[in-house]
């Protein structure tokens, strides 16, 4: 087949063309121009930027890695004092504790704050615990258990000379069944009850300790006997009181309890 033969372009068409193809180089110049003037005008900046966040993310987890380390020794360090409690050594185990009590991290030196202040209720000095307590109490950059716990060591050892009506006020938000600490500042709070002469209020209080499974058995045990003592049955399951032996051997004739 035989081809169409193409008609010339006219100058016209031939001189647009021409214009439209230096538009695009001019147009293509100007871009690589721009590029070249931003990266002369923002290159060094954001290299500076880039490198600065470098810097900064290799030193968090320079201080990450190395705080780790130092928790890791600290907890360390408090097991060993732990165990001299235990052997006795209160002396080494004061001395051991003195340089984490005054460490930054809250939970850290809290913990060891409060090992001190029951070295110092162990011998004897209970003006100095309960200082140790209060500061532990007080501090806000202690997670808020250590805080509540801190409290109830401070009101324990303080209480003889508390008046009964500040024990209340300061454990009674914590003496609510649901707490973590109901029992230990809820027998408290029985007790000023008792010594402000509320036996309507210490008994119900005994009552609901003695029956809250989430309370220590040995602290239980004594809010039973508290209870029963202000006329209050606190007992739920008398089988598993007194337990199926001492039941057996409390049957006697036709199978009546004596």
């Amino acid at each position: 087949m035989a081809l169409i033969p193409t008609s010339p372009q006219s100058p016209e068409q031939r001189q647009a063309a021409q214009e439209d193809v230096f538009v695009r180089e001019v147009d293509d110049a100007v871009r690589q121009d721009q590029v070249a003037q931003a990266a002369r005008r923002f290159g060094i900046p954001l290299a500076i930027i880039l490198v600065l966040g470098l810097l900064a993310l290799g030193g968090w987890l320079w201080w990450k890695e190395s705080r780790e380390s130092a928790l890791e020794q600290q907890s360390e360090e408090l097991v060993r004092a732990i165990d001299q409690i235990g052997a006795g050594n209160l002396d080494t185990a004061n001395k051991a504790l003195a340089d984490i009590a005054k460490d930054e991290d809250g939970a850290a030196a809290a913990a060891a704050q409060m090992l001190q202040g029951g070295i110092a209720g162990q011998a004897g000095d209970k003006a100095r615990a309960a200082e140790i307590f209060s500061g532990v109490a007080g501090d806000a950059s202690v997670p808020q258990p250590y805080r509540d716990l801190a409290l109830i060591r401070q009101v324990a050892v303080s209480f003889d000379s508390m008046p009964p009506e500040k024990v209340v006020e300061q454990l009674k938000p914590l003496a609510v069944p649901g707490n973590p600490w109901f029992g230990s500042a809820g027998e408290l709070v029985g007790l000023a009850y008792l010594k402000q002469g509320k036996k309507d209020l210490a008994g119900p209080l005994f009552a609901t300790i003695a029956k809250d499974e989430e309370v220590p058995p040995s602290l239980r045990a004594r809010a039973r006997q508290m209870a029963g003592l202000l006329g209050v049955d606190a007992i739920t399951d008398v089988d598993k009181i007194i337990g199926p032996d001492n039941a057996a051997t409390s049957v006697v004739g036709g199978g009546e309890l004596q």
